[in-house]
């Protein structure tokens, strides 16, 4: 899911907390999600259906795949604890988690990266993000998989091989392409392109 940058009205050398800002936003604005990334915060607005659908259609290979029993877990909006700064998390729309994920809690309900296998998002109108913050973010986080649904572009975006602030291995496929993911997430798992960004548009009246 995108997400747009908030402006700190702060000064520089004024102590405050990102986090407690961030709890106040989701309290006078519920639906939003706010996270936090390089220091900045990251607000979102409440997905709409279209972005829900996309989410349904990738997680039953992923199911289906056996992904969601013994090793590990196919989950939602689950915190990831960030290393880009002290207070930083991500919540991805999707994630393929360790089973041991409990074992693994920070604070704030976010959870440390070293049991993600794969982390996931739709993008909505702020797709930038997803697209230039968050690959940073998540290859420091040593992510082994970031899939992105772009549904401004309608292409499927896979990240591998995270290295230092950046995947070694970007590749963009089109809507006709079938692609398969990394085995390093626990199964092999197929999707269809077409299927996955058709759900993500809006459907016509």
């Amino acid at each position: 899911m995108s997400a747009a940058s908030v402006e700190q009205p702060f000064d520089d050398d004024e102590s405050f907390s990102l986090t407690a800002i961030a709890d106040e936003i989701m309290e006078r604005h519920p639906g939003y999600r706010v996270e936090i990334i390089g220091g900045h915060l990251l607000v979102t607005r409440s997905p709409d259906a279209p972005h829900a659908r996309a989410l349904t259609k990738l997680m039953r290979p992923f199911i289906a795949a056996g992904l969601d029993d013994g090793e590990t877990e196919v989950l939602q909006n689950v915190g990831l604890r960030l290393p880009t700064g002290t207070e930083d998390y991500a919540i991805p729309d999707l994630v393929v988690v360790d089973s041991d994920i409990d074992d693994h809690f920070v604070e704030n309900n976010t959870y440390d990266p070293v049991c993600f296998r794969l982390v996931l998002e739709v993008t909505s109108s702020n797709w930038k993000d997803d697209l230039r913050t968050k690959p940073g973010a998540y290859a420091q986080a040593k992510i082994p998989v970031y899939l992105v649904v772009d549904r401004k572009h309608q292409r499927l975006h896979v990240l591998t091989e995270p290295t230092g602030s950046e995947y070694a291995n970007h590749r963009v496929h089109a809507p006709g392409e079938t692609i398969t993911l990394p085995e390093t997430i626990g199964a092999e798992v197929t999707l269809d392109v077409e299927q996955i960004i058709k759900a993500g548009q809006r459907k016509a009246n």
